[in-house]
């Protein structure tokens, strides 16, 4: 009790500082009731021409809404963001090492995204997309342009594995699911987007809730003009200071929180036995959900009374204020739109689904030849039926990848070789490309075994001639075992590092490991030597 005294008190001290001018203003309504015994009337500063810089607009103004929404929609139309080719390939460069073909591809359909928007929409509706295709060996780099092109590139994108996927009639996932994830990162991408502009705003509002609760006030309790309502707006004001102070921080506050959502509660999936869930049909969700608000009879969603302080209260009204402003802003039709305008869909190993012409139509496998049948329609243009509405696909960016051992890209069907008509052929790795995987890309392997080993106080060194004999080693192995690609640094780098790591966590703080060329060979002899008699054995 003494305490929240003394916190009413400083909000008294705030409010009610003397002025010789404002003698007639008198503080006769302060706080809430309870503490008002403790106070007496003091004189009150006059408003000043300052303190309209402390108020924050009323929660659920229809401006402020108003305003926040046609933000929003600016930003999402904002094209000035989009990178020129050139700039696209040298953010690449920082983390791919050559394949230069292969970012240059992606640069043009990345920027041509941008040209299109900005046509007319009669000529508008004509260009597709150059869908591509990216072929090279394992290990060199195909799967990592479509991962750092999903990082350039603010618009939904998903990255799938063609062998997940099953031809329609068979158990498994059909390939329309890929349109339907899709769309589900289309929507995160755009909730998150106006959630980031609205959150100031959301803040605002939280703010003005929490300082309604704290001085008992409301914008309609008392009739506007009246010495009343001045008192409460000075007493409003000075607590919004202690709170910008930081002085209400442990203030302790009863909020009312809403009650979990349905998809808090964790109702869309179900338990299939152990630790495996399912997610329910929408037909059956949707059911549910319309059931829920029917019993609620359209009133407002329950709360519940919580007992916190003003610190965590702005952070458990923070996302219900959000939802709020989230309302009057059409999350889906944007999503739905920036899937169709600007989506990105990249399917990886394409190849494992591809056969060779001589057993062309003799194989059971469901996920071979029907599974590229079924891409076609996608890939070509359709209509996709998701639980957010239907997508159309005519506008899609499909980008695919293969190592294309076994088979060759003529080996694709016909019609989906025709809908990928920008091919990229990726070369095979160099031991001077893998020393410069080693040492180039921003987050190479040296710099982050140096930086696991910073975290235990230890210095790290690699020689240069170390880590020549690093790339040597890996590329020997990749001739004489099976060509990996990058892939063998990672194995190479561990057996190095084993010993180093282990004893890193019981030497002094201080220690400096080096790495020199003698040690690669000596932690590196006994693979070599391993790899020599499995020339040997029948």
């Amino acid at each position: 009790m003494l305490r929240s005294v003394y916190t009413y008190t400083n909000a008294y001290r705030y409010a009610c500082r003397s002025n010789a001018t404002s003698s007639t203003s008198t503080c006769t309504r302060l706080l809430k009731p309870s503490f008002g015994r403790f106070f007496s009337a003091v004189p009150l500063d006059p408003p000043s021409s300052g303190d309209s810089e402390l108020g924050v607009s009323t929660v659920g103004s229809s401006n402020t809404n108003t305003s926040t929404t046609n933000s929003a929609s600016g930003n999402a139309e904002d094209l000035s963001k989009y990178l020129r080719p050139s700039e696209i390939v040298t953010k690449l460069d920082d983390y791919v090492v050559g394949q230069q073909d292969a970012k240059r591809a992606v640069a043009i359909a990345l920027r041509n995204r941008w040209r299109r928007r900005l046509l007319p929409e009669d000529i508008k509706r004509e260009i597709m997309p150059k869908n591509v295709l990216l072929v090279g060996p394992t290990g060199c780099g195909k799967t990592e342009v479509a991962r750092r092109m999903a990082m350039l590139n603010d618009a939904p994108f998903i990255k799938v594995e063609a062998t997940k996927f099953t031809e329609v009639g068979y158990h498994g996932r059909d390939v329309d699911k890929i349109i339907s994830d899709l769309m589900d990162i289309s929507l995160q991408l755009t909730r998150k987007r106006h959630t980031e502009i609205m959150r100031e705003q959301a803040r605002a509002n939280v703010e003005e809730r929490i300082l309604a609760i704290l001085t008992g006030t409301s914008t309609t309790s008392t009739p506007t003009g009246t010495n009343d309502t001045t008192t409460a707006d000075r007493t409003t004001d000075s607590f919004r200071e202690m709170m910008k102070d930081g002085m209400l921080d442990d203030q302790p506050i009863e909020i009312d929180v809403p009650q979990k959502t349905p998809s808090e509660m964790n109702i869309g999936t179900t338990s299939t036995g152990g630790d495996v869930t399912m997610p329910i049909p929408p037909q059956i969700m949707a059911m549910i959900m319309s059931q829920g608000a029917a019993a609620g009879g359209g009133k407002k969603i329950p709360t519940d009374k919580k007992k916190t302080t003003v610190a965590e209260a702005r952070e458990l009204l923070l996302d219900s204020e959000i939802d709020k402003l989230l309302a009057n802003v059409d999350l889906k039709k944007e999503a739905i739109a920036a899937v169709e305008e600007t989506g990105i869909v990249f399917i990886d190993e394409i190849d494992k689904i591809c056969t060779s012409n001589d057993s062309f139509g003799k194989s059971a496998d469901a996920s071979a030849e029907g599974v590229q049948r079924d891409l076609l329609p996608l890939v070509e243009g359709t209509t996709i039926s998701t639980k957010h509405g239907n997508v159309k696909t005519d506008y899609i960016l499909f980008v695919a990848s293969g190592a294309f051992h076994a088979v060759k890209p003529s080996d694709l069907l016909p019609e989906l070789q025709g809908r990928l008509p920008v091919r990229v052929e990726l070369k095979g790795l160099t031991e001077r490309d893998l020393y410069r995987i080693l040492t180039e890309p921003v987050a190479n392997m040296i710099r982050q075994q140096v930086e696991l080993l910073k975290t235990e106080g230890v210095e790290l060194v690699f020689e240069d001639e170390a880590i020549l004999e690093i790339a040597s080693m890996a590329a020997e192995l990749n001739k004489s075992v099976e060509n990996i690609g990058a892939r063998r640094l990672h194995t190479v780098m561990e057996r190095i590092m084993e010993e180093i790591s282990f004893e890193a966590a019981e030497v002094d703080a201080g220690t400096k490991f080096v790495v020199d060329k003698q040690l690669v060979q000596e932690r590196l002899k006994d693979v070599t030597m391993k790899t020599d008699l499995t020339r040997f054995i029948l």
